[in-house]
């Protein structure tokens, strides 16, 4: 069994096998963690020197907007049946049941040490056909940049393959992370990173499924 490693995910190497690095079996934790503007501004506020610049930065840090991004997962299975693990419409989903992805938690502002996870149980992996991992802003911002994004797979015993969410154009709300699927004998893990703007359509869930031709059909939902 190989030893438990790192890897970021890019352009030039956007492909990584989890078999190769043992990873067949157990949970992975799908994290998205990002950069809160009102929290940066909190932090150099308080880092601030003089009364001005303290000032200066409390009022940057009330002016400064939360952001909501939703981590989501969308399920095509052998089957044929297809299904959507997000915060919209309470979707949460299962790890022991079907579709044996759940989602942890809302994480509304980014101030969430903890970010939002995904878990995906691969003792199922068999009844997977594509797992696309997606994000998008739900409110507070125009677009990604400033964020500093990533989204982070781990396995139980440490692995880590890193995608970070840059070279985001203006308007920008939503993103196909990065999508999971059997090649061959590997189940591979592809950094997509591919980028979507109002112009693409309504309903930022039909547009990344249309995208990649996952042939699912959307209500619309809340939260």
């Amino acid at each position: 069994m190989t030893e438990p490693r790192s890897v970021i995910l890019t352009k030039a190497a956007p492909a990584v096998s989890l078999d190769k690095h043992g990873v067949t079996s157990g949970l992975i934790r799908v994290n998205l963690n990002w950069t809160s503007p009102r929290a940066a501004a909190r932090r150099e506020a308080q880092t601030a020197r003089g009364l001005f610049g303290r000032l200066r930065g409390a009022l940057r840090a009330g002016a400064a907007a939360d952001v909501d991004l939703d981590l989501g997962c969308m399920i095509v299975c052998r089957d044929g049946s297809k299904t959507v693990v997000q915060a919209l419409g309470n979707a949460f989903g299962a790890v022991d049941d079907f579709p044996f992805v759940a989602l942890d938690a809302d994480d509304r502002t980014g101030a969430r040490d903890a970010g939002e996870n995904l878990v995906i149980n691969l003792d199922h992996q068999a009844e997977f056909s594509k797992l696309l991992l997606f994000v998008y802003i739900y409110e507070g911002l125009a677009d990604f940049r400033g964020l500093d994004a990533v989204v982070t797979l781990s396995s139980p015993r440490g692995d880590r393959f890193e995608v970070r969410l840059d070279e985001c154009p203006p308007r920008a709300r939503s993103c196909a992370i990065a999508l999971i699927k059997r090649r061959k004998d590997e189940l591979m893990v592809n950094r997509e990173v591919r980028w979507f703007t109002p112009e693409d359509g309504p309903g930022v869930q039909d547009v990344i499924s249309r995208a990649y031709r996952l042939g699912m059909k959307w209500t619309p939902g809340t939260k």
